[in-house]
C-alpha cells in the first residue's frame, strides 16, 4: 500500500511530444521504441501502423498488466490514433517508473496526413 501511495504522490514530469517528421526522419544509433496502444482492430485497420510498432492496448498500460519492463530503460514513442490516449498513458508510465517517454503528436492521423509510410496487418 505503501508504494502505491508514494507513487500516486510522486508528481509525474510533462509530457514530451515528439513530431511525425522528426520520428520518421530518425536515423542512426537506437531507435526509440514505438508502442502503438490502439486495440488490434485498429492497428491492423484502415490508418495502418508505423513498421515495427508494438501493439500494447492502452488498457494493459492502464491498469498496470502490460509487460513492458524490457522498454523501461529505452526511449519510448506512444502512438494512437490521434494522441489523446497515448497522452494519458504516458502519464501513466512516467508514473511507474519510466523516464524517457514521449507522445506522438498527432497520431496515426497526422502520421497518415503526411504521407509516412504505414505498415498493414499483423
Amino acid at each position: 500500500m505503501w508504494s502505491t501511495l508514494k507513487r500516486l504522490l510522486r508528481p509525474t514530469p510533462p509530457i514530451t511530444w515528439v513530431a511525425c517528421a522528426d520520428l520518421a526522419g530518425r536515423a542512426g544509433g537506437t531507435p526509440p521504441a514505438v508502442v502503438d496502444i490502439r486495440g488490434p482492430d485498429e492497428f491492423d485497420g484502415p490508418l495502418g501502423h508505423i513498421a515495427g510498432a508494438l501493439n500494447v492496448p492502452v488498457d494493459t498500460i492502464m491498469d498496470g498488466t502490460a509487460d513492458l519492463a524490457a522498454l523501461r530503460s529505452r526511449e519510448v514513442v506512444l502512438v494512437c490514433r490521434t494522441d489523446k490516449r497515448s497522452a494519458r498513458a504516458a502519464d501513466s508510465l512516467a508514473a511507474s517508473g519510466f523516464t524517457r517517454v514521449s507522445v506522438l503528436r498527432g497520431g496515426m492521423e497526422q502520421w497518415n496526413a503526411l504521407g509516412l509510410p504505414v505498415a498493414r496487418g499483423s
